[in-house]
């Protein structure tokens, strides 16, 4: 049996170790508060995943130490803000050719490093590794994923053994995972698609309908694509799983942070009250600043993502954000 440990124990964290528990691995789950490994080890049962009865063989932890020592995978699965504090902390454990999945989405603000990045040059600076570096992404609310919704997910790396290893640990009957050979392209989608499921989501809270979030996503993804292949991504990555697969599920699904906390924000709450009442890390809005930053870096255009950023941070109300993006110059229709 495999031993895998989950650092993360949110609802993403929990469900994948569930999940990874269920289809026979030894898997532990490391948290940093201590109240929450004592919570997850009495009751049996995350607070945000009601109905859902965690294994009892789950081992939860609060010991790095006891989290990192001789795994065969160790799986980041906290927020993308804390995946460099948390390599930080799992460096001194972790010895060369470790097996390191990251489930985090996101683009780090100043570095524009990647999530496998910033582990990667959080290990290099450790003095550890290096680790064989798989990004897993794709269409996969932790909500359904908890319940055993039949779900797809991508196993990206340039490391074609690493990527089917974890396609090998994560594959059962209702998780099917592929293997992807760009991780750049994967990764990106999964931080750009967060900000365009702010969009979506303001739209909805302005009273928009179906048309306003079908022109949301497909223009998004334009965008999105622009700057993937203006980076040297893929083009093939951007109409898949992580890609419009992911895309689809936050901009549209109930379950999505980004899309509820655009909702309240276009619904007259600001920015700061949004992520209150949301009550969870609103990726997207950490993301923002690194995507605008990589838009202009390669000289890409990307409207929508500059509007969000009008709402967030310059004070524009959201109506008149969407009147200035609809008045914009006539133009043919370029995917990109």
């Amino acid at each position: 049996m495999k031993r895998i440990t989950v650092l993360g124990a949110g609802t993403w964290g929990t469900a994948l170790a569930r999940m990874l528990s269920n289809t026979g691995s030894v898997v532990t789950v490391w948290s940093a508060l201590d109240s929450e490994v004592s919570t997850l080890s009495e009751t049996r049962a995350h607070p945000n995943l009601p109905g859902v009865e965690l294994p009892r063989e789950l081992i939860f932890t609060g010991s790095m130490e006891e989290a990192c020592r001789e795994m065969d995978l160790l799986l980041f699965a906290v927020p993308s803000p804390y995946v460099r504090e948390t390599t930080r902390r799992a460096a001194p454990y972790i010895g060369p050719g470790q097996l390191i999945a990251d489930a985090a989405k996101g683009i780090e603000a100043g570095t524009l490093l990647t999530m496998t990045g910033v582990i990667a040059d959080e290990l290099k600076k450790a003095g550890a590794g290096p680790a064989r570096l798989v990004a897993l992404s794709g269409p996969t609310h932790a909500e359904e994923v908890a319940r055993d919704m039949p779900t797809t997910i991508v196993s990206a790396s340039p490391d074609p053994e690493a990527a089917r290893q974890v396609q090998d640990l994560c594959m059962n009957t209702c998780m099917r995972v592929y293997t992807n050979p760009d991780i750049r392209g994967v990764e990106l989608c999964g931080a750009v698609k967060n900000v365009i499921a702010l969009a979506s989501g303001i739209s909805l809270g302005l009273g928009y309908g179906d048309n306003t979030k079908a022109a949301i996503i497909t223009r998004g993804l334009a965008e999105l694509t622009r700057l993937g292949c203006a980076m040297g991504c893929d083009r093939q990555t951007f109409t898949g799983l992580g890609g419009i697969g992911d895309l689809i599920v936050t901009a549209t699904s109930i379950h999505s942070r980004n899309n509820r906390c655009g909702q309240l924000i276009g619904g007259g709450l600001t920015p700061e009250e949004a992520v209150e009442r949301t009550g969870m890390v609103v990726e997207g809005l950490h993301a923002l600043p690194a995507v605008l930053e990589l838009s202009r870096r390669y000289k890409v255009e990307m409207p929508i993502v500059e509007a969000v950023e009008s709402i967030i941070h310059g004070g524009v109300p959201p109506a008149m954000a969407v009147r200035e993006l609809m008045s914009r110059d006539r133009k043919g229709e370029e995917v990109y």
